[in-house]
């Protein structure tokens, strides 16, 4: 039986054997939002677990969260601030809670953006999402956010951003007085 070789055929035949090569020679690529979840241990950020601890590591774009007993570890994709200089690390507090937060520009926000306003709690287009816990340094938060493009990125202006169902899970499980870290 004699094999047929037209001119489709042949083309496709050399496209699927340069496809490998092209794959391994490809240049690696830095992509924006991206995640890299590496575990973490709680005892090499705090002397107890306290109420319960949260490691937010702006590197890996990640959040860490251990309950009061350790039996329950979570990890959860974030947001993270654009510079250096937005970020704050150390050692803080959660010392509020609040669903359907509103939302307030800050002094350096109205700065370089004027024309921003107010955004009630539960409006669709809060940048606070649906949920919002409050650190004991001020202006600064984990909280959700309805652009969902920004998780995984450097998106933020200081605070620590989740999915809205993610922080609304976290939200719950998270007492007042949990220790958290920015790393």
């Amino acid at each position: 039986m004699a094999h047929h070789l037209n001119r489709r055929a042949l083309l496709l035949g050399a496209a699927a054997t340069a496809l490998p090569l092209q794959v391994l020679a490809a240049p690696s690529i830095n992509r924006a939002n991206i995640s890299s979840f590496v575990s973490q241990d709680w005892r090499d950020h705090f002397e107890t677990l306290g109420q319960g601890a949260i490691v937010c590591d702006t590197a890996s774009r990640a959040l860490h969260f251990w309950n009061a007993d350790g039996t329950d570890y979570r990890i959860y994709p974030t947001s993270v601030p654009r510079t250096d200089e937005l970020t704050k690390r150390g050692y803080t507090s959660i010392v509020r809670k609040k669903v359907g937060p509103s939302w307030t520009p800050t002094a350096s926000q109205m700065e370089r953006f004027p024309d921003w306003e107010p955004v009630a709690g539960g409006a669709p287009d809060n940048p606070l999402g649906t949920h919002a816990m409050y650190l004991d340094w001020p202006a600064y938060l984990i909280h959700g956010t309805h652009d969902t493009r920004k998780i995984g990125r450097p998106s933020s202006d200081g605070c620590i951003g989740l999915y809205n169902e993610k922080i609304a899970e976290l939200f719950a499980i998270t007492p007042i007085g949990t220790q958290v870290r920015l790393i």
